[in-house]
């Protein structure tokens, strides 16, 4: 008789799989913004993105805080026969499910410079900080904890590791899996 497993994503990679892609896109939306000159001028446009991105950068970091705390406090281990997903893996599920809604804001971003030039592509690049940090909070949970979070694929969906579906995270050693706490590559 056979058991079955189920496939764990990171939760660290997760979060993290969206930085990168907001990030650069809104650094080429700013510098796009900054070529035009919009209805109330760069100067002004310039300083609403600086706002934006530093409100973007600590809102993305602290929401659902709470959930991702209750879910690593009520961890279990992993089991013997779950499959640990790679990290090149669940980023490129990531982006795959998120591409339209990507290439969405980042034209959203570059319109709104034709009123409020650069201050939208600060926004997005500040999402995606905020991921960053999200990330490495995580990542120093899991060194305290000595445990790596883990969430079921077919819980996690599109890249929701706090979702409605999400029932419970699993855990797993530090040295588990290609990535290292924070979700960032492990080198070797």
């Amino acid at each position: 008789m056979g058991r079955a497993g189920q496939s764990l994503a990171r939760v660290a990679v997760v979060v993290r799989a969206g930085a990168a892609p907001l990030w650069w896109l809104g650094v080429l939306a700013t510098g796009i913004g900054l070529l035009l000159p919009g209805m109330t001028g760069r100067r002004v446009g310039g300083y609403a993105g600086a706002a934006l991105f530093v409100v973007c950068a600590v809102a993305v970091a602290l929401v659902r805080r709470r959930r991702y705390t209750g879910w690593a406090d009520a961890a279990t281990r992993a089991g013997k026969f779950d499959f640990l997903q790679d990290r090149a893996v669940t980023a490129r599920n990531w982006r795959r499910a998120h591409r339209w809604w990507l290439l969405a804001a980042f034209l959203a971003a570059v319109a709104s410079s034709f009123v409020l030039p650069a201050a939208a592509g600060p926004a997005l690049a500040g999402a995606g900080a905020g991921l960053w940090l999200k990330a490495a909070w995580l990542g120093r949970r899991e060194e305290r904890d000595d445990a790596l979070l883990w969430v079921r694929t077919d819980w996690a969906g599109a890249g929701r590791p706090v979702g409605a579906k999400v029932k419970g995270y699993r855990t797993t050693g530090l040295g588990a899996g290609d990535a290292v706490p924070g979700g960032a590559r492990r080198r070797r």
